[in-house]
């Protein structure tokens, strides 16, 4: 398509990932232009009016998916277990999709879903937007740059404090239908492992429901990837107390880091992309590098900027120019696939 004429984007969703996730990059990218916005809260819907004034507002996401052959692209900020249906019809009436993580609750939705992909020339997007944490990118550079030297373990924690929401589907919704600590943040923390260190097979895994539901809430994944590095993947809504967001220990150094990229802080207060410190990491905040005891001991070492525009800079190049994926809708098969696997091996231990 013409690199002057804007990418037609349409929303289904204007929750928490709809509105703070999505939209303020499509607003804020001028290779983009916000034309449809699905959702049937009214509150919501007032909200959308406000922020996106040119966008059209429609009740339900059938009424969005009638109109998606007049989209380029249909942006999924819906739960996962309607990404299939939703995802399939978006393609066949021509539209690129980008799918809000988790990407689907199983394998073969994953494969349903690439080979639709695959068989209409329209791309599937996975929005794995913490490829673009600053703290993240920051491990990137050490392992590049070899301040590590080999690494031989990654530790990676999201932790999350607070008691069960009733009426939010996260905590209505079954593992099977693509809900729990796992599929959520885990799919953040296994794309990051697999994105540094390669295919991996999952060595153990402890899923619990710590505050009461019917899906997990507390999760440990132990990952080992065929470059040898062991990944251990720590995720909870549960945690009063915070471990160190991560650590990864190599032969030469070590770098550990505690907190959380501050793009989403910023996008919650509506400070768009383009706002002062936006992506930002202050020097107090930044991790530290070095080794327990030496000579040179630990030193704050600067953190990356966060970059999620990234990902949506990616998309329009796709789309535009046929430039490869940011993400790869692959990657994150591998992704559910291990999630899977994980279910499977808490499951079997519970019945021993």
């Amino acid at each position: 398509m013409s690199t002057t004429t804007p990418i037609r984007t349409g929303i289904i969703g204007y929750g928490l990932s709809g509105r703070v996730f999505h939209a303020p990059f499509i607003a804020t990218n001028p290779a983009f232009s916000l034309d449809l916005i699905a959702t049937g809260n009214v509150d919501r819907q007032a909200q959308a009016r406000e922020a996106h004034p040119g966008a059209t507002i429609v009740d339900t996401p059938e009424a969005l998916l009638e109109r998606a052959g007049d989209l380029d692209l249909v942006i999924l900020a819906s739960p996962p277990h309607v990404h299939l249906a939703q995802g399939i019809a978006a393609l066949e009436a021509g539209a690129a999709i980008v799918i809000d993580k988790p990407f689907v609750p199983s394998v073969v939705d994953a494969k349903k879903l690439i080979a639709k992909s695959e068989e209409t020339g329209n791309a599937v997007f996975v929005f794995q937007n913490r490829r673009w944490d600053g703290d993240f990118l920051t491990i990137k550079k050490l392992i590049r740059d070899g301040a590590l030297g080999d690494v031989h373990r990654f530790e990676s924690t999201f932790e999350r404090w607070g008691s069960a929401k009733t009426g939010l589907w996260q905590e209505t919704t079954t593992i099977e239908e693509g809900a729990g600590i796992t599929f959520d943040l885990g799919s953040h923390l296994i794309d990051q492992a697999l994105q540094l260190f390669g295919p991996a097979t999952v060595e153990q895994a402890e899923l619990a429901i710590v505050r009461g539901g019917v899906s997990d809430d507390d999760s440990f994944i132990s990952l080992l990837h065929t470059s040898g590095v062991r990944s251990h993947l720590t995720m909870s809504r549960a945690a009063a107390q915070n471990g160190p967001r991560f650590r990864v220990l190599g032969n030469k150094s070590a770098y550990s880091v505690y907190g959380l990229d501050n793009q989403e802080p910023f996008l919650k207060e509506s400070r768009w992309p383009g706002s002062e410190g936006y992506g930002i990491t202050p020097p107090s905040e930044w991790g530290l590098l070095g080794v327990d005891g030496s000579a040179e001991g630990l030193a704050p070492y600067p953190t990356e900027n966060g970059d999620y525009p990234a990902f949506y800079e990616g998309v329009a190049a796709t789309i535009r120019d046929g430039a490869p994926s940011p993400v790869d809708a692959r990657d994150s098969l591998e992704v559910v696939r291990i999630i899977q696997r994980a279910h499977e091996i808490a499951a079997n231990a519970q019945q021993l």
